[in-house]
């Protein structure tokens, strides 16, 4: 993997690049659409490259692991292969989800013991299994195992938490210089820096994840119920601290705003269900604030579902057809608004990018901030 960094913003910490891997550039800023289970949810791989066109999406090792599992994802030839999907992919650990599983897992210094969410079946990761998985997975981009910690938390539990973070962060590399890459290509490994909302312990973690020399690193433990102020606060004295010459994922944020405000202290890279989920459940972001699609007001309101027409489905359809959709349960409405949504993240990050090469970036930012800040 090679990282260009083409441009800075003057009055923030904006940055364009470029990544280059064997699937392809990847734009940067970015914001990949998340596809868990080997699918972007709702959204065929036609739509998927034709009208959002990511140049990178996300999957899920510990989902993945679970079904199809991994022996299937080899004989395919890697989860490329797997869901037709030729351009890059990143896998998330687990660490994320384990996390989330709390009343069925027991985390030790040797790894974790979970129970499946499917069958109640018994699993063991540790850093050198989860690589050994990633590796079989094939993603271009493949992420440390890791402990999330929990929001609010405790600042003994964020700080041996992040010690046994960095402890596996070790493990993981070195069994990955252990075990070969399956399918031709190479993959790239990120470290995860950790810490809680505790500014000291987020330093001490960045300044040993930039100690690590790795091609990317990744910022975790962040958009889990902590105000967005605390976010921002995290991710500055991070981004201050890892390297400038290679790119900084933030992972799992967030709203539009979220992403602009990071976006501006000099994150690279996001991922959220948040435009899929939400979009499932009525809700559309668009560049003139929120809209829940199935109040009343719409109705009878016939003009396009998005004017700026970004996606297909904004001016194929109207706002009153769609809240139709979703007031008689119909799949085609939920398909059509993870669509827009979406659309509408890649279009925000790609005009993001145009700005900070332009060199307006921050008024720009700050414009949008406030016109997305409405319900419709």
């Amino acid at each position: 993997m090679q990282f260009d960094l083409l441009s800075k913003d003057p009055e923030s910490k904006a940055r364009a690049g470029k990544i280059t891997t064997d699937h392809g550039v990847i734009e940067t800023p970015i914001f990949m659409p998340v596809g868990t289970v080997a699918t972007v949810k709702g959204v065929h791989q036609r739509e998927l490259k034709n009208d959002i066109n990511p140049d990178i999406i996300l999957g899920n090792t510990y989902h993945l692991y679970l079904r199809p599992q991994t022996p299937i994802l080899e004989k395919a030839g890697g989860l490329h292969k797997f869901m037709n999907w030729d351009r890059n992919i990143l896998t998330d650990s687990g660490g994320y989800q384990v996390y989330s599983l709390s009343a069925n897992r027991k985390i030790k210094e040797e790894g974790v013991k979970f129970k499946s969410h499917i069958d109640g079946s018994t699993h063991f990761f540790t850093p050198e299994n989860v690589m050994e998985i990633q590796r079989t997975i094939g993603a271009d981009i493949i992420m440390a195992f890791d402990e999330c910690t929990p929001y609010p938390c405790d600042y003994q539990y964020a700080k041996r938490s992040m010690h046994m973070t960095h402890r596996w962060l070790d493990r993981c590399m070195q069994h990955l210089d252990k075990i070969p890459v399956k399918y031709g290509y190479d993959q790239t490994f990120f470290p995860i820096v950790q810490g809680s909302t505790y500014k000291d312990l987020r330093k001490q973690s960045a300044e040993y994840i930039a100690n690590a020399g790795a091609k990317g690193n990744a910022i975790g433990g962040l958009s889990v119920g902590e105000p967005a102020e605390e976010m921002y606060a995290m991710t500055e004295v991070v981004t201050d601290i890892l390297p400038e010459d290679k790119p900084r994922y933030l992972m799992g944020v967030g709203t539009p705003i979220n992403i602009l405000e990071n976006i501006a202290l000099g994150v690279d890279m996001f991922d959220c269900v948040m435009p899929t989920r939400n979009g499932r459940n009525g809700m559309l972001f668009t560049a003139h604030g929120t809209i829940n699609i199935k109040n009343q007001k719409w109705k009878d309101d016939f003009s396009p579902i998005d004017e700026m027409g970004i996606t297909f489905v904004d001016t194929e359809y109207s706002k009153a057809y769609l809240k139709h959709l979703f007031t008689v349960n119909e799949m085609l409405g939920r398909q059509i608004a993870t669509i827009h949504n979406l659309g509408f993240y890649l279009w925000l990050v790609r005009e993001a990018r145009k700005h900070i090469l332009a060199g307006d970036f921050y008024s720009w930012k700050n414009l949008m901030v406030k016109q997305m800040d409405k319900r419709l």
